[in-house]
């Protein structure tokens, strides 16, 4: 595997070992001490699945009391998917990365605790798939709104289909944040 940072070093951009022959192919999506090695220490307790039609946009989410590290890979279709840091205290506070991850390319983003999560299917149907280092706490949901101006995200849609509570979040200068 190779970890690759990316503009946001404590995003990480990986790209597994794949091997590929005649009749199909293998390749590892999670090894504990190759990540460990790579500086992803946290143990994963919980696998997402979502499915979503093409132009979908989810997100911007996060838990603030019971934050989620995720581990996202596509393994149908292709996601634009993005992450925030929403840490006031960090340098890149407010910045984003954003990397293409589909079925094809088989790379994985980590994304850490402390970043706003979000993702466009590109596809007419993606699934994806991603591990969390937390379990889901309702009461602990947040989210912010996924086209605030002041971060800027470009997203690769004009006319996304976003959920009602979606577009209700809150811009990031009115969104409870982490310290």
């Amino acid at each position: 595997m190779k970890f690759i940072p990316t503009e946001i070093p404590d995003v990480i951009l990986i790209k597994p070992d794949v091997f590929e022959d005649q009749r199909g192919y293998f390749m590892e999506t999670y090894h504990e001490t190759k990540f460990r090695k790579a500086g992803i220490t946290p143990s994963f307790v919980q696998d997402n699945h979502a499915v979503s039609v093409k132009n979908v946009i989810r997100g911007l989410h996060y838990q603030l009391r019971h934050p989620q590290g995720k581990l996202v890979r596509v393994v149908s279709g292709r996601i634009f998917d993005v992450a925030v840091d929403i840490r006031k205290s960090s340098k890149f506070f407010g910045r984003w990365v954003g990397v293409v991850l589909s079925a094809e390319n088989r790379h994985q983003l980590y994304i850490p605790e402390g970043f706003a999560h979000g993702y466009c299917s590109l596809s007419d149907i993606t699934e994806v798939v991603y591990k969390c280092t937390d379990v889901y706490h309702p009461e602990s949901d947040r989210g912010i709104f996924w086209n605030d101006p002041v971060i800027g995200i470009d997203w690769p849609v004009k006319s996304p289909v976003v959920s009602p509570k979606d577009r209700d979040l809150p811009l990031l200068s009115a969104a409870e944040i982490f310290d």
